[in-house]
């Protein structure tokens, strides 16, 4: 003869015996939402790494080519200076001249 009184301890039986998968499922929820949230911030991280790298290697680029102009003008205005002293001597290549003091005497 059966009674309703079993089949309710084999019901608790039964959800005692689920309790630990449940408890297994949140866990493992638990643990992916983590490696999601992780895995987010490292992509964002290296999205802005990248965007500070892109950045950095144009602000390098832009350097590089203001001192290029500056490195021609320069190199343009030193030839125009050789070619102004080609044309008039530079005070190193005229000998030294000497004024006779109005007594007669040379200075020495």
């Amino acid at each position: 003869m059966r009674t309703g009184f079993t089949r309710a301890i084999t019901l608790a039986r039964t959800l005692e015996r689920k309790m630990p998968v449940r408890v297994l499922i949140a866990v493992l929820i638990v643990l992916f939402v983590c490696l999601l949230v992780a895995a987010v911030d490292r992509a964002i991280k290296t999205a802005k790494r990248n965007r500070r790298r892109l950045d950095a290697t144009r602000r390098l680029a832009a350097a590089a080519a203001k001192g290029e102009t500056q490195h021609r003008r320069r190199k343009a205005a030193e030839q125009v200076s050789g070619a102004l002293t080609s044309v008039m001597p530079t005070i190193h290549d005229v000998d030294t001249r000497h004024v006779d003091e109005p007594g007669g005497n040379t200075p020495t």
